[in-house]
């Protein structure tokens, strides 16, 4: 190899190649230029490598750093290297999680082309020279990196978003695909459904992300204050601006605002924020000269805005500059499936944050919070679950609930209701006493019921939360409520 160009390989590549004098040479450059280099002879041993290493960015399950670059010889004994490539192709799920350099003395174009479809990052051919070598390493090292942030993004966004459903998986799948473009968002749904996590996403995804993200709270800001707010100010522009005062679009600078509840922002106000979004360009309340502003605009609302705009509360135009893509967040009635979820989530979270022990969800009691319309969606889910650990002794149970949210709490999922209908009938009519309350009568058909079970079960309080279908502590919960004990 011949030339050199100084630089700095920061990274582990692995290199697969039969030919020892290669394996050496290429060891050689790479770590002369700061590079940790392994090496395999075969494709076999190169795939315990990857495992031993951590495929994909993955912490290794036998210690060392996570390999970041494949160099792989394609005529190899056995598995070739675009067999290779093929298997790692698979791993990744449809791409290689990581890039791969193809290098060969006998390539044809073939060869080439298949390689390129597959997936490999390059193609070095013999002779190789130091340079090719070494800003080929450097490229792949550096869309590497991008691919890591990539995943650690995507795993944070799924850490912080939750949800398995359907509606968001498909949400998820969008905030992806727009967070790495400049397009303006309008994110829509009902209060409470996680707006402002959605916005906070897409812009972890652009380029901006080591930017600043303004959050501006349309509805909260008076309507005299708000130009004041999003603009700025000079000094002596009204009565108590005693001194200029940047505006959040200029605080924005290279980063994101977030537009939240724009649905409530004036006529007037809209009309300059359309025009900054026009030109690029504002002015600060009391001033005399445009300042150029670079600002993603990303705006929420729990309102329909075109209902507005046909109202003529809104500026069509403005609506149309802020829809480029339109986002909706759905409301936990259409996802059930996933309040489990949020509620395990939820509950640890608060127990951790208020220094509390961990508390488990009974089975009924989780039942009745996954059939709750939840009307205030993921903030009202979020409150009630801090609420519960604060408040709850031990782990929650179905009683712990609001009556809210218990539902029909007395109903029987087997028909058992047509039961209590029936031996009611057969007691005749008035043979309940009058006056008794409906929490007393109940308590006293769920004593009955409780006791004649423990008694069918020789009193074993296991076996007979088994047969209930509770856990064995709540049961023995309701029965200190009941006062049921052996021989009472």
């Amino acid at each position: 190899m011949e030339g050199r160009e100084p630089t700095n390989l920061e990274g582990t590549i692995l290199v697969v190649d039969d030919e020892r004098n290669i394996r050496r040479t290429l060891r050689m450059v790479l770590e002369g230029e700061g590079a940790t280099v392994v090496d395999a002879a075969d494709a076999e041993a190169a795939l315990v490598l990857l495992g031993r290493h951590g495929y994909g960015g993955q912490p290794g399950s036998a210690g060392g750093p996570p390999i970041d670059v494949v160099i792989c010889d394609v005529l190899l004994p056995g598995i070739s290297g675009l067999e290779l490539l093929e298997k790692l192709r698979a791993i990744g799920g449809g791409a290689p999680a990581l890039p791969v350099i193809l290098i060969s003395g006998h390539a044809t174009v073939s060869d080439a082309v298949r390689a390129t479809r597959l997936g490999a990052f390059d193609f070095f051919e013999k002779p190789l020279t130091r340079d090719r070598v070494v800003v080929g390493v450097r490229n792949a090292l550096r869309q590497a990196g991008v691919e890591r942030e990539l995943r650690a993004l995507r795993g944070r966004m799924r850490r912080e978003i939750i949800g398995e459903s359907a509606p968001m998986q498909a949400l998820l799948r969008q905030v992806e695909k727009v967070g790495g473009t400049r397009a303006r968002v309008l994110i829509e749904g009902e209060s409470g459904t996680g707006k402002e996590l959605i916005a906070r996403a897409i812009h972890e995804a652009s380029d901006r992300a080591q930017k600043a993200f303004v959050k501006v709270n349309c509805a909260a800001i008076p309507r005299e204050l708000i130009e004041s707010e999003l603009f700025g100010h000079e000094r002596g522009a009204f009565t108590g601006a005693t001194g200029q005062k940047r505006g959040l679009f200029e605080v924005a600078h290279g980063g994101t605002i977030f537009l939240d509840e724009i649905g409530d922002m004036d006529l007037g106000a809209q009309a300059k924020v359309l025009r900054v979004l026009q030109s690029g360009e504002l002015m600060r309340v009391g001033g005399e000269r445009p300042i150029k502003v670079d600002v993603r605009v990303l705006a929420a609302t729990h309102r329909n805005l075109k209902e507005l705009v046909a109202a003529g509360e809104f500026r069509e135009d403005l609506y149309f500059r802020l829809a480029v893509v339109p986002i909706t967040v759905p409301p936990l009635r259409e996802r059930p499936e996933d309040i489990p979820l949020l509620c395990r989530h939820y509950i640890d979270v608060a127990c951790e944050e208020n220094g509390l022990s961990a508390k488990m969800i009974a089975p009924e009691a989780m039942r009745s919070l996954a059939a709750y319309a939840w009307p205030g969606n993921v903030r009202e889910l979020r409150n009630m679950m801090e609420r519960l650990a604060i408040l709850t002794e031990g782990d929650v149970q179905l009683e712990d609930l609001p009556p809210e949210l218990r539902g029909n709490e007395g109903d029987d999922d087997e028909g058992g209701g047509g039961v209590v209908d029936e031996l009611l009938g057969q007691l005749g009519e008035g043979a309940i006493p009058p006056g008794i309350s409906l929490k007393a009568f109940r308590e006293a058909v769920e004593r009955a019921f409780i006791r004649q079970r423990l008694i069918e079960n020789s009193w074993n309080v296991s076996r007979t939360a088994e047969v209930l279908g509770v856990e064995r502590t709540h049961l023995h919960k309701k029965m200190r409520l009941l006062g049921i004990a052996r021989g009472a």
